[in-house]
């Protein structure tokens, strides 16, 4: 038996993987929906645009992770390596933390300091430490180098439902919105931060593209571009970043962010995440 990986929902990781995924939560008006089971980024989409509507997110319980950690280890796996969406923007480590001091030391937790593939990435790679059969230190370190050589960018059209979420502070979305400029993020150990601001959405895209290109530098990578509800641009994009990187890009992911992401960033995200080859 391999050593088994655990990850959330948030990790929008594409299919044919064999990792075990604990949902968020996502509430709409007081009605709860797990991410990828109950709660589509559709639904919250529309709820952003009504007024009076309010969307909000929950970690997974540390019973929830108990449970699954407990069944993987009762079905013969030696360990397991949880690895999850960054501390700053969730409590879903501390959860997972809770849950493996109660199961015991062949659990350990990996802080990813980033979601969406910038959390997947680091997911695929314990994935397959753990299929070329990886001790759990193995397995665990394979995470964390892989996090060192991913950088999550963002494109918002604006940073008010980031600024209402509480994932980036006041300042910065006074600044993005007050100046009628589009705010492009990035990762920054663990947290939202402005990396650049443009003044028209092709500009932003175009800058998220040349920032790309420049994370990348010489390496080779494996790249994921992320959008909500904008899949024709998100296409687009992707073919951009194809086209500047050459033979250099090896995987390319193109996928719509899920609810609870979709809840705290709005209409019209698009992001990039690269993976730079070790």
């Amino acid at each position: 038996m391999r050593v088994a990986v655990v990850t959330d929902s948030t990790a929008y990781l594409p299919a044919g993987h064999d990792v075990t995924v604990v949902p968020l939560t996502v509430v709409i008006n007081g009605v709860e929906g797990r991410e990828g089971l109950d709660a589509t980024p559709a639904e919250v989409a529309r709820a952003l645009g009504a007024r009076r509507v309010a969307v909000t997110t929950s970690r997974p319980s540390p019973e929830l992770f108990v449970s699954a950690y407990r069944r993987l280890l009762d079905a013969g796996a030696p360990g397991v390596v949880s690895v999850h969406l960054s501390a700053a923007l969730s409590g879903t480590v501390e959860s997972a933390t809770l849950a493996a001091a109660e199961v015991g030391e062949r659990v350990a937790v990996v802080d990813a300091r980033s979601t969406g593939m910038g959390l997947g990435f680091p997911v695929l790679a314990a994935a397959a430490a753990a299929a070329e059969g990886a001790d759990l230190d193995g397995v665990r370190r394979a995470a964390a180098d892989a996090i060192d050589r991913t950088t999550t960018l963002l494109y918002v059209d604006t940073l008010e439902f980031i600024r209402r979420s509480g994932r980036i502070g006041p300042a910065s979305a006074l600044l993005g919105t007050a100046l009628s400029v589009k705010p492009i993020l990035h990762v920054s150990d663990g947290a939202i931060v402005l990396r650049d601001k443009v003044r028209t959405a092709s500009r932003g895209l175009a800058r998220l593209v040349d920032l790309a290109v420049e994370t990348a530098g010489e390496s080779d990578v494996d790249a994921a571009v992320h959008h909500l509800g904008a899949g024709d641009r998100a296409a687009a994009l992707a073919d951009a970043l194809s086209e500047r990187l050459g033979e250099r890009l090896h995987e390319r992911y193109v996928t719509e962010v899920g609810a609870v992401v979709a809840a705290h960033v709005g209409p019209g995200l698009l992001g990039i995440v690269i993976h730079r080859g070790g």
